[in-house]
Protein backbone atom coordinates (compact mmCIF):
# COMPACT_ATOMS: atom_id res chain seq x y z
CA UNK A 1 0.00 0.00 0.00
CA UNK A 2 1.43 3.03 -0.98
CA UNK A 3 -0.10 6.33 0.88
CA UNK A 4 1.43 9.20 -0.49
CA UNK A 5 0.72 11.56 2.47
CA UNK A 6 1.79 8.91 5.17
CA UNK A 7 5.13 8.22 2.70
CA UNK A 8 5.55 11.94 2.61
CA UNK A 9 5.08 12.39 6.49
CA UNK A 10 7.89 9.44 7.24
CA UNK A 11 10.54 10.99 4.65
CA UNK A 12 10.26 14.32 6.54
CA UNK A 13 10.93 12.74 9.68
CA UNK A 14 13.94 10.82 8.29
CA UNK A 15 15.10 14.18 6.84
CA UNK A 16 15.31 15.80 9.74
CA UNK A 17 16.97 12.90 11.64
CA UNK A 18 19.55 13.17 8.85
CA UNK A 19 20.18 16.62 9.67
CA UNK A 20 20.42 16.43 13.76
CA UNK A 21 22.86 14.27 13.21
CA UNK A 22 25.02 16.23 10.78
CA UNK A 23 24.52 19.08 12.64
CA UNK A 24 25.39 17.06 15.81
CA UNK A 25 28.62 15.90 14.29
CA UNK A 26 29.47 19.72 13.08
CA UNK A 27 29.01 20.57 17.21
CA UNK A 28 26.04 23.01 15.97
CA UNK A 29 23.71 20.50 18.15
CA UNK A 30 24.17 19.22 21.37
CA UNK A 31 26.49 15.72 20.63
CA UNK A 32 23.34 13.65 22.35
CA UNK A 33 20.76 15.59 20.73
CA UNK A 34 17.14 13.95 20.11
CA UNK A 35 14.52 14.85 17.55
CA UNK A 36 10.89 14.47 18.27
CA UNK A 37 8.01 16.33 17.12
CA UNK A 38 4.42 15.81 14.61
CA UNK A 39 4.22 16.34 10.86
CA UNK A 40 0.66 17.60 9.97
CA UNK A 41 -0.79 19.12 6.55
CA UNK A 42 -1.26 23.06 7.20
CA UNK A 43 -4.67 24.47 6.82
CA UNK A 44 -3.05 26.97 5.11
CA UNK A 45 -0.81 25.56 2.23
CA UNK A 46 0.12 28.64 0.42
CA UNK A 47 3.77 28.52 2.90
CA UNK A 48 4.32 24.85 2.36
CA UNK A 49 2.89 21.05 2.10
CA UNK A 50 3.80 20.07 5.38
CA UNK A 51 4.71 21.70 8.66
CA UNK A 52 6.90 19.91 11.22
CA UNK A 53 6.89 21.45 15.01
CA UNK A 54 10.22 19.03 15.91
CA UNK A 55 12.16 22.49 16.47
CA UNK A 56 9.57 23.68 19.03
CA UNK A 57 9.11 20.27 20.93
CA UNK A 58 13.02 20.21 21.15
CA UNK A 59 14.16 23.67 22.49
CA UNK A 60 13.93 22.31 25.90
CA UNK A 61 16.28 19.52 26.16
CA UNK A 62 18.58 21.23 23.13
CA UNK A 63 18.98 24.33 25.51
CA UNK A 64 18.14 26.65 22.28
CA UNK A 65 15.81 28.82 20.86
CA UNK A 66 13.29 26.83 18.40
CA UNK A 67 13.44 29.08 15.60
CA UNK A 68 17.76 28.75 16.10
CA UNK A 69 17.48 24.54 15.63
CA UNK A 70 14.83 25.24 12.89
CA UNK A 71 17.47 27.32 10.95
CA UNK A 72 20.24 24.67 12.03
CA UNK A 73 18.30 21.38 10.87
CA UNK A 74 17.41 23.08 7.10
CA UNK A 75 21.02 23.81 6.96
CA UNK A 76 22.03 20.62 7.47
CA UNK A 77 19.44 19.17 5.38
CA UNK A 78 19.71 17.35 1.72
CA UNK A 79 16.54 17.20 -0.27
CA UNK A 80 18.02 15.54 -3.27
CA UNK A 81 15.98 12.67 -4.31
CA UNK A 82 13.80 13.47 -1.84
CA UNK A 83 9.71 14.64 -2.67
CA UNK A 84 10.53 17.85 -1.66
CA UNK A 85 11.63 20.85 -3.89
CA UNK A 86 12.43 23.01 -0.99
CA UNK A 87 11.99 23.81 2.60
CA UNK A 88 12.23 27.01 5.26
CA UNK A 89 11.76 28.50 8.93
CA UNK A 90 9.07 30.19 9.69
CA UNK A 91 6.88 31.72 12.53
CA UNK A 92 8.54 30.42 16.49
CA UNK A 93 10.16 27.45 14.39
CA UNK A 94 8.27 25.67 12.25
CA UNK A 95 9.15 23.98 8.89
CA UNK A 96 7.59 23.66 6.26
CA UNK A 97 7.97 21.69 3.05
CA UNK A 98 6.91 22.39 0.11
CA UNK A 99 6.25 19.25 -2.30
CA UNK A 100 8.00 18.26 -5.65
CA UNK A 101 6.65 17.38 -8.94
CA UNK A 102 7.85 13.63 -8.35
CA UNK A 103 5.52 13.28 -5.82
CA UNK A 104 2.83 14.31 -7.46
CA UNK A 105 3.59 11.69 -10.07
CA UNK A 106 4.36 9.24 -7.75
CA UNK A 107 0.72 9.40 -6.37
CA UNK A 108 -0.69 9.29 -10.30
CA UNK A 109 1.69 5.82 -10.30
CA UNK A 110 0.07 4.77 -7.17
CA UNK A 111 -3.53 4.40 -8.08
CA UNK A 112 -2.95 3.01 -11.32
CA UNK A 113 -0.68 0.64 -9.89
CA UNK A 114 -3.15 -0.49 -7.12
CA UNK A 115 -6.21 -0.31 -8.74
CA UNK A 116 -8.95 -1.67 -7.03
CA UNK A 117 -6.45 -2.18 -3.79
CA UNK A 118 -5.83 1.33 -3.70
CA UNK A 119 -6.42 3.06 -0.17
CA UNK A 120 -5.99 -0.76 1.36
CA UNK A 121 -3.68 -1.26 4.09
CA UNK A 122 -2.96 -4.08 6.66
CA UNK A 123 -3.83 -1.92 10.08
CA UNK A 124 -6.12 -5.39 11.08
CA UNK A 125 -3.59 -7.55 10.55
CA UNK A 126 -6.49 -10.13 9.48
CA UNK A 127 -7.95 -10.06 12.72
CA UNK A 128 -11.57 -11.67 12.90
CA UNK A 129 -14.28 -8.73 13.70
CA UNK A 130 -17.88 -9.13 13.31
CA UNK A 131 -20.37 -5.64 12.20
CA UNK A 132 -23.53 -6.60 13.91
CA UNK A 133 -26.18 -4.19 12.55
CA UNK A 134 -30.07 -3.63 12.20
CA UNK A 135 -31.23 -6.88 14.05
CA UNK A 136 -34.79 -5.88 13.80
CA UNK A 137 -37.35 -7.57 15.14
CA UNK A 138 -39.01 -10.00 12.32
CA UNK A 139 -42.77 -8.76 13.79
CA UNK A 140 -43.03 -5.79 11.50
CA UNK A 141 -41.93 -3.85 8.61
CA UNK A 142 -38.37 -2.11 8.89
CA UNK A 143 -38.63 1.53 9.68
CA UNK A 144 -36.41 4.53 9.32
CA UNK A 145 -33.69 3.93 12.07
CA UNK A 146 -32.87 0.20 10.44
CA UNK A 147 -32.54 2.40 7.28
CA UNK A 148 -29.99 3.86 8.86
CA UNK A 149 -28.47 1.53 10.72
CA UNK A 150 -28.37 -0.51 7.81
CA UNK A 151 -26.23 1.96 5.85
CA UNK A 152 -24.06 2.47 8.67
CA UNK A 153 -23.61 -1.23 9.62
CA UNK A 154 -22.42 -2.19 5.81
CA UNK A 155 -20.39 0.97 5.46
CA UNK A 156 -18.24 1.06 8.49
CA UNK A 157 -18.32 -2.86 7.38
CA UNK A 158 -16.74 -1.80 3.82
CA UNK A 159 -14.35 0.08 5.10
CA UNK A 160 -12.91 -1.82 8.07
CA UNK A 161 -12.39 -4.76 5.38
CA UNK A 162 -10.21 -1.93 3.72
CA UNK A 163 -7.90 -1.41 6.52
CA UNK A 164 -7.18 -5.24 6.65
CA UNK A 165 -9.90 -7.13 9.37
CA UNK A 166 -11.38 -9.98 8.13
CA UNK A 167 -14.69 -8.70 8.42
CA UNK A 168 -18.12 -10.91 9.00
CA UNK A 169 -21.36 -8.69 8.72
CA UNK A 170 -24.23 -10.39 10.74
CA UNK A 171 -28.03 -10.07 11.79
CA UNK A 172 -29.27 -11.20 14.89
CA UNK A 173 -33.21 -12.71 14.63
CA UNK A 174 -34.96 -11.98 17.81
CA UNK A 175 -37.31 -15.29 16.97
CA UNK A 176 -37.67 -15.99 20.30
CA UNK A 177 -39.12 -14.62 23.59
CA UNK A 178 -41.61 -12.36 24.35
CA UNK A 179 -42.24 -10.17 21.53
CA UNK A 180 -42.43 -13.40 19.62
CA UNK A 181 -45.47 -14.67 22.28
CA UNK A 182 -47.21 -10.94 21.64
CA UNK A 183 -46.77 -11.63 17.60
CA UNK A 184 -48.39 -14.92 17.58
CA UNK A 185 -51.12 -13.59 20.19
CA UNK A 186 -51.72 -10.83 18.01
CA UNK A 187 -52.17 -12.51 15.00
CA UNK A 188 -54.01 -15.38 16.73
CA UNK A 189 -56.72 -12.42 17.42
CA UNK A 190 -57.14 -11.10 14.09
CA UNK A 191 -57.39 -14.30 12.98
CA UNK A 192 -60.64 -15.44 14.86
CA UNK A 193 -61.91 -11.97 14.92
CA UNK A 194 -62.03 -12.60 10.66
CA UNK A 195 -64.08 -15.72 11.57
CA UNK A 196 -66.01 -15.03 15.08
CA UNK A 197 -66.29 -10.96 14.31
CA UNK A 198 -64.45 -8.57 15.71
CA UNK A 199 -66.61 -7.88 18.68
CA UNK A 200 -66.54 -11.57 19.82
CA UNK A 201 -62.52 -11.39 20.40
CA UNK A 202 -60.64 -9.15 22.13
CA UNK A 203 -57.29 -7.46 20.75
CA UNK A 204 -54.58 -7.81 23.09
CA UNK A 205 -53.65 -4.55 24.88
CA UNK A 206 -49.99 -4.60 24.29
CA UNK A 207 -50.41 -6.08 20.84
CA UNK A 208 -49.14 -5.45 17.43
CA UNK A 209 -51.88 -3.55 15.83
CA UNK A 210 -50.25 -2.97 12.35
CA UNK A 211 -52.43 -3.97 8.90
CA UNK A 212 -49.32 -6.27 8.31
CA UNK A 213 -50.85 -8.14 11.80
CA UNK A 214 -54.22 -8.48 9.88
CA UNK A 215 -52.56 -9.25 6.65
CA UNK A 216 -50.84 -12.11 8.10
CA UNK A 217 -54.16 -13.63 9.57
CA UNK A 218 -55.95 -13.36 6.26
CA UNK A 219 -53.06 -15.02 4.68
CA UNK A 220 -53.11 -18.22 7.75
CA UNK A 221 -56.87 -18.47 7.53
CA UNK A 222 -56.73 -18.59 3.30
CA UNK A 223 -53.92 -21.61 4.07
CA UNK A 224 -55.49 -23.32 6.94
CA UNK A 225 -59.48 -22.29 6.59
CA UNK A 226 -60.88 -22.47 10.10
CA UNK A 227 -59.09 -25.51 11.72
CA UNK A 228 -57.07 -23.75 14.49
CA UNK A 229 -60.09 -21.80 15.95
CA UNK A 230 -60.28 -25.30 18.43
CA UNK A 231 -57.04 -25.57 18.52
CA UNK A 232 -55.34 -25.13 22.23
CA UNK A 233 -53.85 -21.55 22.29
CA UNK A 234 -50.33 -22.94 22.63
CA UNK A 235 -50.59 -24.87 19.16
CA UNK A 236 -52.32 -21.77 17.38
CA UNK A 237 -49.43 -19.36 18.48
CA UNK A 238 -46.52 -21.98 17.91
CA UNK A 239 -48.13 -22.30 14.47
CA UNK A 240 -48.91 -18.48 13.74
CA UNK A 241 -45.67 -17.60 14.86
CA UNK A 242 -43.84 -19.87 12.24
CA UNK A 243 -46.13 -18.58 9.54
CA UNK A 244 -45.42 -15.18 10.52
CA UNK A 245 -41.87 -15.26 10.96
CA UNK A 246 -41.52 -17.83 7.59
CA UNK A 247 -43.52 -14.53 5.55
CA UNK A 248 -41.12 -11.71 7.51
CA UNK A 249 -38.44 -12.43 7.60
CA UNK A 250 -37.57 -13.38 3.72
CA UNK A 251 -38.85 -9.85 3.58
CA UNK A 252 -36.58 -8.62 5.52
CA UNK A 253 -33.96 -9.99 3.72
CA UNK A 254 -35.54 -9.52 0.21
CA UNK A 255 -35.83 -5.42 1.45
CA UNK A 256 -31.95 -5.16 2.57
CA UNK A 257 -31.12 -7.01 -0.41
CA UNK A 258 -32.63 -4.00 -2.55
CA UNK A 259 -31.08 -1.42 -0.11
CA UNK A 260 -27.54 -3.03 -1.07
CA UNK A 261 -26.32 -5.20 1.93
CA UNK A 262 -26.14 -8.52 1.89
CA UNK A 263 -24.84 -10.37 5.38
CA UNK A 264 -22.27 -13.02 5.88
CA UNK A 265 -25.06 -14.70 8.52
CA UNK A 266 -28.44 -14.54 9.94
CA UNK A 267 -28.20 -15.91 13.51
CA UNK A 268 -31.02 -16.94 15.43
CA UNK A 269 -32.24 -16.44 18.78
CA UNK A 270 -33.71 -19.58 19.17
CA UNK A 271 -30.94 -21.40 18.13
CA UNK A 272 -29.14 -20.03 21.49
CA UNK A 273 -32.22 -21.57 23.66
CA UNK A 274 -32.68 -24.89 21.64
CA UNK A 275 -29.02 -25.92 22.13
CA UNK A 276 -29.20 -25.22 25.47
CA UNK A 277 -26.58 -21.95 25.49
CA UNK A 278 -28.68 -19.32 27.37
CA UNK A 279 -28.88 -22.11 30.34
CA UNK A 280 -25.10 -23.28 29.57
CA UNK A 281 -24.41 -19.54 29.97
CA UNK A 282 -25.98 -18.58 33.16
CA UNK A 283 -25.03 -21.50 34.67
CA UNK A 284 -21.82 -20.56 34.03
CA UNK A 285 -22.11 -16.71 35.26
CA UNK A 286 -24.31 -18.30 38.40
CA UNK A 287 -20.29 -20.73 39.28
CA UNK A 288 -18.18 -17.72 38.81
CA UNK A 289 -20.50 -16.17 41.16
CA UNK A 290 -22.14 -13.32 40.04
CA UNK A 291 -25.70 -14.62 39.95
CA UNK A 292 -28.24 -15.09 43.22
CA UNK A 293 -31.96 -15.96 43.61
CA UNK A 294 -34.86 -13.57 44.64
CA UNK A 295 -38.41 -13.52 44.44
CA UNK A 296 -37.90 -17.00 42.65
CA UNK A 297 -36.01 -15.12 40.06
CA UNK A 298 -32.48 -15.61 39.04
CA UNK A 299 -30.62 -11.88 38.81
CA UNK A 300 -27.02 -11.13 37.89
CA UNK A 301 -25.18 -8.49 40.17
CA UNK A 302 -24.72 -5.97 37.61
CA UNK A 303 -24.42 -3.61 40.04
CA UNK A 304 -21.31 -4.84 41.55
CA UNK A 305 -19.65 -5.89 37.81
CA UNK A 306 -20.31 -2.29 37.12
CA UNK A 307 -18.86 -0.80 40.00
CA UNK A 308 -15.56 -2.91 40.28
CA UNK A 309 -15.24 -1.97 36.50
CA UNK A 310 -15.46 1.67 37.74
CA UNK A 311 -13.13 1.82 40.98
CA UNK A 312 -10.74 0.25 38.74
CA UNK A 313 -10.88 3.33 36.56
CA UNK A 314 -10.54 5.74 39.49
CA UNK A 315 -13.61 6.68 39.87
CA UNK A 316 -14.60 7.62 43.76
CA UNK A 317 -17.14 5.51 45.42
CA UNK A 318 -19.81 8.48 46.53
CA UNK A 319 -19.37 9.12 42.64
CA UNK A 320 -20.15 5.96 41.66
CA UNK A 321 -23.00 5.54 44.51
CA UNK A 322 -25.30 8.46 42.66
CA UNK A 323 -25.08 6.22 39.67
CA UNK A 324 -27.90 4.12 41.23
CA UNK A 325 -26.43 1.04 39.01
CA UNK A 326 -29.62 -1.91 39.32
CA UNK A 327 -28.91 -5.68 38.85
CA UNK A 328 -30.35 -7.64 36.15
CA UNK A 329 -32.65 -10.62 35.48
CA UNK A 330 -31.83 -13.46 34.20
CA UNK A 331 -34.63 -16.16 34.75
CA UNK A 332 -37.98 -15.01 35.28
CA UNK A 333 -39.87 -17.04 38.18
CA UNK A 334 -41.66 -18.73 35.44
CA UNK A 335 -38.28 -20.09 34.69
CA UNK A 336 -38.23 -18.65 30.95
CA UNK A 337 -35.14 -16.86 30.60
CA UNK A 338 -34.82 -12.44 29.98
CA UNK A 339 -33.44 -11.33 26.76
CA UNK A 340 -30.57 -9.79 28.33
CA UNK A 341 -29.75 -13.73 28.96
CA UNK A 342 -29.92 -14.22 25.48
CA UNK A 343 -28.06 -11.45 24.45
CA UNK A 344 -25.31 -12.34 27.01
CA UNK A 345 -24.90 -15.84 25.03
CA UNK A 346 -25.10 -14.30 22.44
CA UNK A 347 -22.04 -12.28 22.40
CA UNK A 348 -20.34 -15.02 24.35
CA UNK A 349 -20.69 -17.39 21.26
CA UNK A 350 -19.44 -14.73 19.31
CA UNK A 351 -16.20 -14.59 21.16
CA UNK A 352 -16.06 -17.95 22.54
CA UNK A 353 -17.46 -19.91 20.37
CA UNK A 354 -17.02 -18.69 17.01
CA UNK A 355 -13.70 -16.68 18.11
CA UNK A 356 -13.89 -12.84 16.87
CA UNK A 357 -11.30 -11.01 18.20
CA UNK A 358 -13.48 -7.89 18.11
CA UNK A 359 -17.17 -7.30 17.91
CA UNK A 360 -19.11 -3.84 16.98
CA UNK A 361 -22.76 -3.65 17.25
CA UNK A 362 -24.60 -0.72 15.56
CA UNK A 363 -27.52 0.15 18.12
CA UNK A 364 -29.94 2.96 18.19
CA UNK A 365 -29.04 6.13 20.70
CA UNK A 366 -31.97 4.66 22.91
CA UNK A 367 -29.99 1.23 23.58
CA UNK A 368 -27.17 3.45 25.55
CA UNK A 369 -27.97 1.95 28.74
CA UNK A 370 -27.73 -1.08 27.60
CA UNK A 371 -24.02 -0.69 26.89
CA UNK A 372 -22.06 -0.80 29.89
CA UNK A 373 -23.97 -3.78 31.16
CA UNK A 374 -23.60 -5.77 28.30
CA UNK A 375 -19.78 -5.28 28.56
CA UNK A 376 -19.50 -6.33 32.37
CA UNK A 377 -21.12 -9.39 31.69
CA UNK A 378 -18.78 -10.06 29.08
CA UNK A 379 -15.79 -8.84 30.91
CA UNK A 380 -17.68 -11.46 34.03
CA UNK A 381 -17.05 -14.34 32.03
CA UNK A 382 -13.36 -13.22 31.21
CA UNK A 383 -14.16 -11.81 27.26
CA UNK A 384 -12.33 -8.55 28.06
CA UNK A 385 -15.72 -6.43 26.93
CA UNK A 386 -14.33 -3.25 27.89
CA UNK A 387 -11.93 -3.42 24.78
CA UNK A 388 -13.36 -6.53 22.36
CA UNK A 389 -17.01 -5.23 22.31
CA UNK A 390 -17.36 -1.71 21.00
CA UNK A 391 -21.02 -0.26 20.42
CA UNK A 392 -21.63 2.32 17.46
CA UNK A 393 -25.11 4.50 19.14
CA UNK A 394 -26.99 6.46 16.33
CA UNK A 395 -29.18 9.11 16.89
CA UNK A 396 -32.99 9.67 14.92
CA UNK A 397 -34.01 10.25 11.87
CA UNK A 398 -36.02 13.00 10.53
CA UNK A 399 -37.96 12.91 7.36
CA UNK A 400 -38.95 15.94 5.46
CA UNK A 401 -40.39 17.51 2.39
CA UNK A 402 -40.87 21.48 1.55
CA UNK A 403 -40.15 22.42 4.97
CA UNK A 404 -42.27 19.51 6.80
CA UNK A 405 -41.55 16.78 9.12
CA UNK A 406 -43.00 13.84 7.10
CA UNK A 407 -44.17 10.99 9.33
CA UNK A 408 -46.82 8.75 6.70
CA UNK A 409 -45.83 7.57 3.27
CA UNK A 410 -48.40 9.05 0.60
CA UNK A 411 -48.25 6.17 -1.08
CA UNK A 412 -49.44 3.42 1.90
CA UNK A 413 -50.79 6.49 4.09
CA UNK A 414 -48.95 4.28 7.30
CA UNK A 415 -45.44 5.13 9.12
CA UNK A 416 -42.90 5.13 6.33
CA UNK A 417 -41.08 1.63 6.29
CA UNK A 418 -37.82 0.99 4.48
CA UNK A 419 -40.03 -0.22 1.39
CA UNK A 420 -41.83 2.76 1.44
CA UNK A 421 -38.58 4.88 1.42
CA UNK A 422 -36.98 2.54 -1.61
CA UNK A 423 -40.46 3.20 -3.35
CA UNK A 424 -39.86 6.61 -3.41
CA UNK A 425 -36.41 7.92 -3.52
CA UNK A 426 -32.83 6.17 -5.28
CA UNK A 427 -31.21 3.19 -3.26
CA UNK A 428 -28.09 5.50 -3.94
CA UNK A 429 -29.71 8.76 -2.09
CA UNK A 430 -30.67 6.73 0.43
CA UNK A 431 -27.02 5.22 1.19
CA UNK A 432 -25.39 8.59 0.84
CA UNK A 433 -27.87 10.42 2.97
CA UNK A 434 -27.80 8.19 6.08
CA UNK A 435 -24.31 7.22 5.73
CA UNK A 436 -23.97 10.70 8.31
CA UNK A 437 -21.95 10.83 11.29
CA UNK A 438 -23.47 8.52 13.56
CA UNK A 439 -24.07 10.71 16.80
CA UNK A 440 -25.81 13.54 14.80
CA UNK A 441 -29.49 12.90 14.13
CA UNK A 442 -30.53 13.30 10.23
CA UNK A 443 -32.35 15.58 8.35
CA UNK A 444 -33.64 13.77 5.56
CA UNK A 445 -35.12 15.79 2.71
CA UNK A 446 -36.72 13.52 0.42
CA UNK A 447 -37.11 16.49 -2.29
CA UNK A 448 -33.54 17.16 -1.74
CA UNK A 449 -33.07 13.52 -2.55
CA UNK A 450 -34.55 13.57 -5.69
CA UNK A 451 -33.08 16.54 -7.18
CA UNK A 452 -30.54 16.34 -10.08
CA UNK A 453 -29.04 19.41 -9.66
CA UNK A 454 -25.39 20.38 -7.90
CA UNK A 455 -27.52 21.07 -4.50
CA UNK A 456 -28.21 16.51 -4.27
CA UNK A 457 -25.17 15.89 -2.73
CA UNK A 458 -24.99 12.17 -4.17
CA UNK A 459 -25.73 13.67 -7.92
CA UNK A 460 -23.33 15.94 -7.39
CA UNK A 461 -20.42 13.21 -7.04
CA UNK A 462 -22.10 10.70 -9.26
CA UNK A 463 -22.12 13.87 -11.77
CA UNK A 464 -18.50 13.88 -11.58
CA UNK A 465 -17.93 10.89 -12.44
CA UNK A 466 -19.98 10.66 -14.98
CA UNK A 467 -18.86 13.85 -16.58
CA UNK A 468 -15.08 12.17 -16.45
CA UNK A 469 -16.28 8.95 -18.43
CA UNK A 470 -18.04 11.07 -21.09
CA UNK A 471 -14.94 13.21 -21.64
CA UNK A 472 -12.63 10.34 -21.84
CA UNK A 473 -14.89 8.58 -23.72
CA UNK A 474 -15.26 11.51 -26.25
CA UNK A 475 -10.95 11.84 -26.19
CA UNK A 476 -10.94 8.21 -27.30
CA UNK A 477 -12.97 9.09 -30.09
CA UNK A 478 -10.37 11.47 -31.34
CA UNK A 479 -7.62 9.65 -30.73
CA UNK A 480 -7.02 10.60 -27.42
CA UNK A 481 -6.40 7.34 -25.04
CA UNK A 482 -5.89 7.75 -21.68
CA UNK A 483 -2.02 6.86 -21.97
CA UNK A 484 0.00 4.53 -19.38
CA UNK A 485 1.80 6.19 -16.22
CA UNK A 486 5.29 6.05 -17.89
CA UNK A 487 3.70 7.44 -21.04
CA UNK A 488 2.37 10.80 -19.50
CA UNK A 489 4.81 13.73 -17.97
CA UNK A 490 3.20 14.22 -14.73
CA UNK A 491 5.53 16.72 -14.04
CA UNK A 492 3.50 19.32 -16.41
CA UNK A 493 1.15 19.19 -13.71
CA UNK A 494 1.83 22.63 -12.52
CA UNK A 495 -1.91 24.39 -12.11
CA UNK A 496 -2.76 24.60 -8.61
CA UNK A 497 -6.33 23.05 -9.57
CA UNK A 498 -4.08 20.11 -10.75
CA UNK A 499 -1.96 19.38 -7.82
CA UNK A 500 -5.06 20.46 -5.12
CA UNK A 501 -6.75 17.21 -7.15
CA UNK A 502 -3.57 14.93 -7.05
CA UNK A 503 -3.46 16.04 -3.10
CA UNK A 504 -7.24 14.79 -2.74
CA UNK A 505 -6.51 11.43 -4.18
CA UNK A 506 -3.72 11.03 -2.42
CA UNK A 507 -5.79 11.28 1.33
CA UNK A 508 -7.72 8.45 0.47
CA UNK A 509 -5.64 5.77 2.65
CA UNK A 510 -5.35 7.89 5.24
CA UNK A 511 -9.22 8.74 5.23
CA UNK A 512 -10.04 5.26 5.65
CA UNK A 513 -7.26 4.68 8.20
CA UNK A 514 -9.53 7.62 9.96
CA UNK A 515 -12.80 6.20 9.18
CA UNK A 516 -12.07 2.68 10.66
CA UNK A 517 -10.60 4.34 13.96
CA UNK A 518 -13.06 6.26 14.93
CA UNK A 519 -16.24 4.10 13.45
CA UNK A 520 -17.22 7.10 11.32
CA UNK A 521 -17.60 6.18 7.43
CA UNK A 522 -19.57 9.34 7.09
CA UNK A 523 -15.42 10.61 6.16
CA UNK A 524 -15.62 8.77 2.99
CA UNK A 525 -18.93 11.05 2.10
CA UNK A 526 -16.85 13.78 2.88
CA UNK A 527 -14.12 12.80 0.80
CA UNK A 528 -15.66 11.84 -2.17
CA UNK A 529 -17.75 15.57 -1.92
CA UNK A 530 -14.59 17.32 -1.52
CA UNK A 531 -12.75 14.96 -4.73
CA UNK A 532 -16.08 15.76 -6.78
CA UNK A 533 -15.55 19.65 -6.15
CA UNK A 534 -11.75 19.86 -7.00
CA UNK A 535 -12.34 17.59 -10.32
CA UNK A 536 -15.16 20.14 -11.05
CA UNK A 537 -12.74 23.42 -10.41
CA UNK A 538 -10.11 21.66 -12.32
CA UNK A 539 -12.40 20.62 -15.43
CA UNK A 540 -13.00 24.55 -15.25
CA UNK A 541 -9.76 26.06 -14.86
CA UNK A 542 -8.09 23.46 -16.73
CA UNK A 543 -8.79 22.87 -20.61
CA UNK A 544 -8.11 19.09 -22.16
CA UNK A 545 -9.46 19.61 -25.29
CA UNK A 546 -7.22 21.35 -27.71
CA UNK A 547 -4.26 21.36 -25.21
CA UNK A 548 -0.65 20.56 -26.42
CA UNK A 549 -0.53 16.56 -26.86
CA UNK A 550 2.11 15.92 -23.85
CA UNK A 551 -0.16 18.44 -21.21
CA UNK A 552 -3.52 16.05 -22.55
CA UNK A 553 -1.86 13.06 -21.68
CA UNK A 554 -1.04 14.03 -18.11
CA UNK A 555 -4.34 15.57 -17.81
CA UNK A 556 -6.27 12.32 -18.71
CA UNK A 557 -4.18 10.83 -16.51
CA UNK A 558 -5.22 12.60 -13.65
CA UNK A 559 -8.91 12.65 -14.81
CA UNK A 560 -9.04 8.82 -15.17
CA UNK A 561 -7.20 8.93 -11.55
CA UNK A 562 -10.05 10.37 -10.46
CA UNK A 563 -12.44 9.00 -12.20
CA UNK A 564 -11.46 5.49 -10.42
CA UNK A 565 -10.80 6.83 -7.06
CA UNK A 566 -14.19 8.46 -7.14
CA UNK A 567 -16.17 4.92 -8.29
CA UNK A 568 -13.77 3.25 -5.72
CA UNK A 569 -14.77 5.47 -2.39
CA UNK A 570 -18.85 5.63 -3.55
CA UNK A 571 -18.70 1.27 -3.69
CA UNK A 572 -17.10 1.49 -0.29
CA UNK A 573 -20.03 3.05 0.95
CA UNK A 574 -22.37 1.50 -1.76
CA UNK A 575 -23.09 4.12 -3.69
CA UNK A 576 -22.85 3.50 -7.52
CA UNK A 577 -20.67 5.62 -10.21
CA UNK A 578 -23.00 5.96 -13.23
CA UNK A 579 -20.72 6.70 -16.11
CA UNK A 580 -23.69 8.68 -17.97
CA UNK A 581 -26.46 10.85 -16.39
Amino acid sequence: MADMIQLAKDQINELLQAACQKAAAAGQLPADAVLSGGVEIPKDTANGDFAANHAMVGARTLHMPPRKIAQTLLENMDLAGSFFASAEAAGPGFMNFRLADSWYGEVLRAVCAQGADYGRCNDGGGKKLMVEFVSANPTGPMHMGNARGGVLGDALASVLDRVGWQVSREFYVNDAGNQIEKFASSIDARYRQLILGEEAVPFPEDGYHGNDIRDLAAAFRAENGDAFLDRPEAERHEAMARFGLERNIPKMQADLRRYGIEYDKWFFESELHETGYVAETVGKLTDLGYTYEKDGALWLRTARILRDKLLQAGKKPEEIDRLDLKDDVLRRANGFYTYFAADIAYHRNKFEKRGFDKVINVWGADHHGHVARLKGAMDALGLDGEHRLDIVLMQLVKLTRGGEVVRMSKRTGKAISLTDLLDEIPVDAARYFFNSRPESPVEFDLELAVRQDSENPVYYVQYAHARICTMLANLLAEGHPVPAPEEARTELLTDPTERELIKQLAALPDELRQAARDYDPSRVNRFVTELAARFHKFYTVCRLKGAEEELLKARLLLADCTRRVLALALGIIGVSAPEKM
